[in-house]
């Protein structure tokens, strides 16, 4: 059954194509709009092809054999056979601040990443509770949503810096009479340099919150026990806010499992992930009074 995390994040994506066809239609009209569009294509196919290497390279991941990471190999292949998908790649991110994410393109080229502040912070069912959250992104095809929602926001940007350097040389002062082509007015381009940038990475974090939602309570049922991932959660808070990473950089926050920069967003509008007290709260509430969980 299609969950209601699952419709907002259609609908917001959506959104998120509109807004890119907005831009382009107030950069370009018609020819700017179709422009946009194959722009974003183009994007859409380096990021899916190679998002998983940029994300790992980017976050200094380097990937472990099961002789160098045997427990976590372990926990990882048990949980991957609970959910019925082939076993991730593997890989460590040596950083003392706690924290986790997967990455690619599908369950077929797909990996996890831990740092080794987690490994350090949590016990066996917390760190299985953790991959359980992050097997299910991958199942999920958050990780394929995550990077089409960041091409589109970045073509947005994009455009919206064409817009800027338009308006620099004058471009603002044309016409529009020829069905809104080029920026056209001084409304026009302040609103596409300044306010549709925005409106997309509002909508960009809202996709990102409303998986971080899906991907607790799948993993609570990959796992068959959502207590486990509460308590990890909030240890991971926790030691986040005590000590960010030092590694993480904006473009892959939404990635992790929490936010990496916790303790320096000033409104939930901007945060990457949902408050961490919500997400505790609901998989309390999703307790099934088990503990055989499904990977032993």
């Amino acid at each position: 059954m299609t969950s209601a995390n699952t419709i907002k994040t259609v609908v917001l994506l959506a959104t998120l194509t509109g807004l890119l066809i907005l831009a382009g239609r107030l950069l370009g009209g018609q020819g700017g709009m179709l422009i946009a569009l194959m722009f974003t294509l183009v994007m859409n196919l380096g990021a899916y092809w190679f998002s998983d290497k940029i994300a790992l390279s980017m976050a200094h991941a380097q990937e472990v054999t099961p002789s160098e990471a045997p427990e976590l190999h372990r926990i990882v292949e048990e949980l991957a056979y609970a959910a019925r998908m082939p076993k991730p790649r593997v890989y460590i991110m040596q950083e003392a601040s706690p924290n986790a994410f997967a990455t690619g393109r599908d369950p077929d080229h797909s990996a996890v990443a831990v740092t080794t502040g987690i490994l350090g912070l949590l016990n066996r069912d917390e760190l299985a509770g953790v991959i359980a959250h992050e097997l299910a992104h991958i199942r999920n095809r958050d990780t394929l949503i995550a990077t089409i929602a960041a091409a589109v926001a970045g073509a947005i940007t994009i455009l919206a810096h064409m817009a800027q350097w338009a308006m620099m040389f004058g471009g603002s002062g044309r016409s529009n009479d020829d069905e809104g082509r080029g920026v056209g007015s001084l409304a026009g381009t302040v609103l596409l340099v300044f306010l549709v940038p925005i409106a997309a990475l509002i909508i960009q974090l809202a996709i990102s919150r409303a998986r971080e939602f899906e991907a607790d309570a799948a993993g609570a049922r990959i796992l068959g026990n959502p207590l486990p991932l509460a308590s990890a959660l909030e240890k991971l808070h926790t030691a986040v806010q005590r000590r960010p990473m030092l590694h993480a950089e904006p473009a892959t926050a939404p990635l992790y499992i929490v936010n990496p920069f916790s303790g320096r967003t000033l409104m939930n509008l901007f945060s990457t992930h949902p408050p961490i007290e919500q997400r505790i709260e609901k998989l309390q509430a999703m307790n099934y009074g088990s503990t055989a969980y499904l990977y032993r």
